[in-house]
């Protein structure tokens, strides 16, 4: 099997980047930047395919890279990772292991207050708990996605209308199309955090609109169930997450969210 990874960047040198993360297997990645280019280049014997384009949003930026995808298996991925020496051999090995999986989640390290998941022992991802997975654990077989036309909803995540929720989204479609999904505790690479003063190219904060986006998102997942999952999401997340917005504001603005579901103008009463 073969390995590709796609890459999600903003106004990345590429040529420097596919040297920060250790990239070892070939690779898509596409740059968010004010122009339109094209280059195609050999790092460490590997093919990297380099798309810039001016569109904003990481939905569509993770849709254009798995557009031009030849690989058996994708692994997505953002420019704040770094990879471990075998990451690529890791991902092939679970896949062959694994025959009965389309989709496979690998654990990445991240800073303690960012963890929405670790995995420990093998498991199978389902409907409740698939919301907690970000697009860099997000190893798939390729020739699954086209078969049931599965790709990233250009609404959701940073840039979008929508700030947040496009993984939680894709992996949701795909159980609802029939694909399985498993997390293996198998460890790839690490999260390297931003420097003081150097804002995220997608997360703004946890603003107003992040909670009346994250209502939207509940929406699109759990139907009538919103409510309930609003509520366990908030009390596990409030010490974090409701220090400049009150939980009672923050449960009001996802409630709003869910209702309206309508791009946040900064009065979405």
């Amino acid at each position: 099997m073969t390995l590709e990874l796609l890459v999600s960047c903003v106004g990345k040198d590429v040529h420097e980047l596919v040297k920060t993360m250790n990239i070892e297997s070939d690779a898509v990645v596409v740059n968010q930047k004010s122009d339109y280019s094209f280059d195609e280049f050999s790092h460490a014997g590997k093919n990297i395919k380099a798309l810039s384009m001016n569109e904003k949003g990481v939905g569509l930026s993770r849709t254009t890279a798995l557009q031009r995808a030849s690989a058996d298996i994708v692994l997505f991925s953002d420019e704040d990772i770094v990879y471990e020496s075998g990451y690529s051999e890791k991902v092939i090995r679970a896949f062959e292991e694994y025959p009965q999986a389309d989709i496979i989640l690998f654990n990445v390290v991240v800073e303690e207050n960012r963890r929405t998941y670790w995995t420990e022992s093998v498991k199978s991802v389902h409907r409740w708990n698939c919301g907690r997975y970000p697009a860099y654990s997000i190893a798939v077989r390729t020739n699954r996605l086209h078969e049931v036309g599965l790709t990233y909803h250009l609404w959701f995540g940073g840039g979008a209308l929508y700030s947040c929720g496009e993984d939680s989204i894709f992996l949701n479609e795909a159980l609802k199309k029939g694909l399985k999904i498993m997390a293996v505790p198998v460890t790839i690479g690490k999260e390297v955090p931003r420097s003081e003063g150097d804002a995220s190219t997608w997360f703004s904060g946890y603003n107003r609109k992040f909670f009346y986006d994250r209502g939207v998102l509940y929406h699109y997942l759990y139907g009538k169930l919103a409510p309930i999952m609003t509520f366990r999401f908030l009390m596990k997340n409030k010490a974090t997450m409701c220090k400049d917005i009150s939980y009672a504001e923050a449960k009001k603005l996802m409630k709003q969210g869910a209702k309206y579901r309508k791009p946040w103008n900064g009065d979405n009463e």
